[in-house]
């Protein structure tokens, strides 16, 4: 078997593995049933996405890939909490102070699963969705755009997710 079919066919285990565990920490229990309706989906959605749909699809499983992922789980509650926090102060404020658009940023990251967790690390932060991505651009909503300037933009919102998974993806 050649390499790209064993590393499509290990990228189908691990997304099989990681959808099963996934259904047995949802269930909380061991019984036929569940194991036969988890297995079932986990591989029938595997098979679906045989390009690969898990965290771990182009992992670096090196020392520095793994602690890099350890203080992006960190960075990310950390801007969550700042960013729910500065959200909050937003609507709460009787003039509400905000200045809605769309800016357009860009990432350095060649991996696509690198640039799916960016995508969806910036979506998860409150006040800010990722719109589109197109190549090396991605396009993001902010309730409160603080600079329409390119580099100022991804500076702010790029940089501190793409310096953790540039390590963890490339």
């Amino acid at each position: 078997m050649d390499k790209g079919k064993s590393s499509k066919w290990r990228d189908t285990a691990i997304l099989f593995a990681t959808l099963m565990l996934f259904w047995l920490m949802l269930e909380g229990k061991l019984e036929a049933d569940i194991l036969i309706v988890g297995t079932v989906v986990s591989l029938v959605i595997a098979l679906l996405y045989r390009d690969g749909l898990s965290f771990f699809t182009e992992f670096r499983f090196t020392p520095a890939g793994i602690i890099a992922g350890f203080r992006y789980y960190g960075y990310f509650f950390k801007e969550l909490f700042k960013s729910n926090f500065a959200l909050a102060a937003i609507v709460l404020r009787p003039s509400l102070p905000i200045a809605p658009g769309i800016v357009k940023v860009r990432t350095k990251l060649k991996s696509r699963m690198g640039r799916l967790m960016l995508a969806n690390s910036i979506t998860l932060t409150p006040g800010t969705l990722t719109v589109e991505m197109e190549g090396e651009w991605l396009y993001i909503h902010c309730v409160t755009v603080a600079s329409a300037d390119i580099e100022a933009a991804t500076a702010e919102i790029v940089s501190g997710f793409e310096s953790y998974l540039e390590v963890m993806y490339g």
